[in-house]
């Protein structure tokens, strides 16, 4: 077997987030709400690891400890005899890359990482380290715990999954997808939400199944903590198609009360009442476990709109649970770019119109269109496994249906990508084009996404009176040309109706508007781009977009015939689509050239907004269709057959594998209290991110240890 692809490069670029300038123009006041936030944030970044792999949080405290006992270069010195430099290059690479992860797994396809140095080499820089020397007992409890883990690539733990095709913390190690989908009609019943749940599987010598579901919450008492606790009552076992199902709280419970405690402190420096209204909500969630709290605090963080310091935390995006459902942590806390969020304010107030051009009936859109707060921020913390370029959220379905949403741009996080110069599988001549103008279509197609994609398309639902939000009787399907026969039943909402799919399915539904929208002149013209440049951002957004879905071949598993990362996911379907019915709009060619096997994009400009743009429309009125009646076979079947990957397309991965550039790193500044509030910045290199860590989690975790320890006999 081929590992190279595991390991992590020591080419891997480390870029910067650039935020100083609006860290400065915050007041004091400002200054300390946004620390105290991002203390909270961090707390609960510790959670990431116990949410992906039964090794993650050894390793954390290992290589924490190993580094904050002396710096890189006495490291390096200590091990300069028996280590040579390109081996100690590697270590640091996979520390830092181990760090910005939150984990042993890529946040951006969900596979394995491994180092690039042997593993005896490994150990020996462990005990060579002044850790090592110093307290060499629980540096060998630490590697014992980990080693494996560290270094293993046996076919389960190379990506995240169920059962035999992978691995998940969200699950005990014996849980299957039948346990999930089971355990999930039971909440569905209780009105029990999933986002911040993990559910553990226990079988007793006589064959009777027991589940414990457990809740993230401060509180780990099963006691009402008063009389408004919702969650209290839902507690205990249940009995649920033969089996016992146990409801409890207090998953990660010292992680949940250190976020309530700096987010109590977050409180004394909140601008507003809505603010103090939001963060005690939140408050109150993260005790309890009450996912119904957490929406009430999303409702205020709705209706706070043009905040200076935006936040946002919680268990939000399902990416990682394979069975969809389940959230990840994370936290951002950000700084408003007004220049950015000018033109974001003149899209919203542009938005009826341009929703008026998708291609679907009137009925499948939403009773009104909910303008919500759109912004570009400069991130100062991001706390999850990984950073994304935009937001739409909250995701809890009926709160955006009829209430609104919000829609964020990171924009230090856009011109951080853009720092990337190299370009594959383009010719010559657009490989300029591409890297002058990708930055800046990057930026209408991420607004067009999170606004008009993830913020537009009704549910047809029926409520738990048997009324429904749709004319059931008048409402035509588009494509059968008949009376709409299916919609989301009481207790359903998208993410567990389409679970697995969902994800990827709403990127491409997202990704395709952005596609679609971009053609509008209108929309070019907010953002400033006008005549001959606008037809240069439409092109580069559309050869972007064809050229992610090749490189996307890297996220799809040959042995389990599965994807990985849902926007590259979309973003091949969406190739496959124009490949299909553009009418030639799109031509993938396999080539060689004078350093092997090749293959270049090509993109027909003249017919993008004729054969290109019917492709899409065609295709996305299908997406939004199946969405909004709820239809999960149809949606499933044609989403399945654009993403199938034949034997040609196998021969390209390998192809896209020879030739994949090594994924960025991202660096953060760090808030700390010295004097008032102030930031400190790190170098962009491996020492600056191991740093960062260092400094951001000072001291060894014995509450992370506890809950590691608690739980590895599951796996």
């Amino acid at each position: 077997m081929d590992t190279s692809g595991f390991v992590i490069s020591t080419d891997s670029p480390i870029n910067k987030l650039e935020c100083r300038e609006a860290f400065q123009g915050l007041t004091d006041r400002e200054k300390y709400y946004s620390h105290y936030l991002s203390r909270a944030g961090w707390d609960g970044g510790l959670i990431c690891l116990l949410q992906t792999s039964p090794e993650s949080a050894p390793i954390f405290l290992l290589l924490k400890e190993v580094f904050s006992r002396q710096s890189v270069d006495s490291l390096r010195d200590a091990t300069r005899e028996s280590v040579r430099e390109p081996e100690f290059q590697a270590f640091l690479f996979y520390a830092s890359a181990f760090f910005t992860n939150l984990g042993n797994y890529r946040s951006f396809g969900d596979t394995k990482f491994v180092p690039g140095l042997d593993q005896d080499k490994f150990k020996l820089i462990l005990t060579a380290s002044a850790f090592g020397q110093s307290d060499p007992d629980l540096l060998n409890k630490l590697w014992t715990a980990c080693a494996d883990g560290v270094y293993s690539l046996a076919p389960r733990v190379r990506q995240l999954g169920f059962g035999e095709e992978g691995i998940s913390t969200y699950y005990s190690g014996n849980c299957t997808r039948d346990d999930a989908a089971l355990v999930q009609k039971f909440m569905q019943q209780k009105g029990l939400s999933p986002y911040n749940t993990r559910l553990f599987k226990v079988v007793s010598q006589t064959g009777h199944v027991e589940y414990n579901l457990r809740l993230a919450s401060a509180a780990v008492s099963s006691d009402s903590i008063d009389q408004h606790d919702s969650v209290a009552g839902l507690l205990g076992p249940h009995t649920h198609e033969g089996t016992t199902i146990i409801v409890s709280r207090g998953d990660y419970a010292p992680l949940m009360q250190r976020m309530c405690e700096n987010l109590d402190k977050a409180k004394g420096y909140a601008s507003s009442d809505l603010e103090i209204s939001m963060l005690a909500k939140y408050i109150r969630s993260f005790t309890t476990g009450s996912i119904e709290d957490h929406k009430a605090g999303s409702r205020d963080w709705i209706k706070n709109k043009g905040p200076t310091v935006e936040t946002y935390i919680g268990f939000i995006e399902s990416y990682r649970d394979p069975y969809g459902v389940r959230g990840e942590y994370e936290c951002f806390v950000a700084l408003v770019n007004k220049a950015m969020s000018a033109k974001f304010a003149t899209l919203v107030e542009s938005s009826e119109p341009l929703v008026a051009k998708l291609p679907w009936p009137r009925a499948f859109e939403k009773d009104r269109f909910l303008r919500p707060d759109f912004t570009s921020l400069d991130v100062l913390t991001y706390a999850s496994s990984g950073i994304p370029s935009g937001i739409n959220i909250p995701n809890y379905d009926d709160i955006r249906q009829n209430e609104g949403f919000k829609n964020v741009s990171l924009g230090n996080v856009i011109s951080s990508a853009g720092q990337d110069k190299r370009v594959t599988f383009l010719l010559p001549e657009d490989r300029d084009l591409y890297v002058r103008l990708k930055g800046p279509s990057f930026d209408v197609q991420v607004a067009l996404h999170e606004l008009l994609g993830h913020g537009t398309g009704k549910l047809f639902q029926e409520e738990q009176d048997g009324t429904f939000n749709f004319d059931v009787e008048g409402v035509v399907n588009p494509i059968s040309g008949t009376k709409v026969s299916s919609w989301y039943r009481p207790g359903e909402t998208w993410d567990t109706k389409f679970s697995s799919l969902a994800s990827a399915y709403e990127e491409c539904r997202a990704e395709c508007v952005g596609l679609y929208l971009c053609l509008s002149q209108e929309v070019l013209r907010i953002f400033g781009h006008e005549g001959t440049e606008a037809g240069d951002i439409v092109y580069v957004n559309w050869l972007n977009m064809v050229r992610a879905g090749v490189m996307g071949l890297e996220f799809y598993s040959p042995e389990t015939r599965k994807w990985g990362q849902a926007h590259m996911h979309a973003r091949y379907v969406i190739l496959r689509v124009l490949l299909e019915n553009g009418r030639g709009v799109v031509k993938v060619e396999r080539t060689t050239g004078p350093d092997g096997d090749d293959i270049i994009v090509r993109l027909d400009k003249n017919k993008i907004e004729t054969d290109g743009k019917s492709a899409i429309e065609d295709f996305l009125q299908k997406l939004q269709v199946f969405k909004s009646t709820g239809d999960e076979l149809q949606g499933r079947t044609m989403f399945s057959h654009y993403s199938e990957v034949d034997q040609d397309w196998l021969t390209l991965r390998k192809i896209v594998l020879a030739r994949k550039l090594p994924r960025r790193m991202i660096v953060q500044p760090l808030t700390t209290i010295k004097d008032g509030v102030t930031l400190e910045e790190f170098e962009t290199t491996p020492s600056g991110i191991i740093q960062f860590f260092c400094q951001c989690y000072p001291g060894y975790d014995r509450a992370l240890e506890a809950l590691w320890i608690k739980d590895c006999q599951f796996w």
